[in-house]
């Protein structure tokens, strides 16, 4: 797999706990921003959009 290129949420202060994700054509990678090293796991952009859909509606 080539490099992923990691974005952190803008909404993220400097270094408070966070998420971030890389995205390829095919999937959403998503890792904890303090263990940048450790695990990531991997959606389908179909399961990514049901995420933030949730989430959404869940804020409201």
């Amino acid at each position: 797999m080539s490099q992923l290129h990691w974005k952190k949420s803008s909404y993220s202060p400097d270094a408070s706990n966070c998420v971030e994700i890389a995205t390829t054509p095919t999937t959403i990678h998503i890792r904890d921003s303090k263990n940048p090293n450790g695990p990531h796991f991997t959606l389908r952009p179909a399961a990514w959009t049901a995420f933030l859909s949730q989430t959404a509606t869940a804020r409201r």
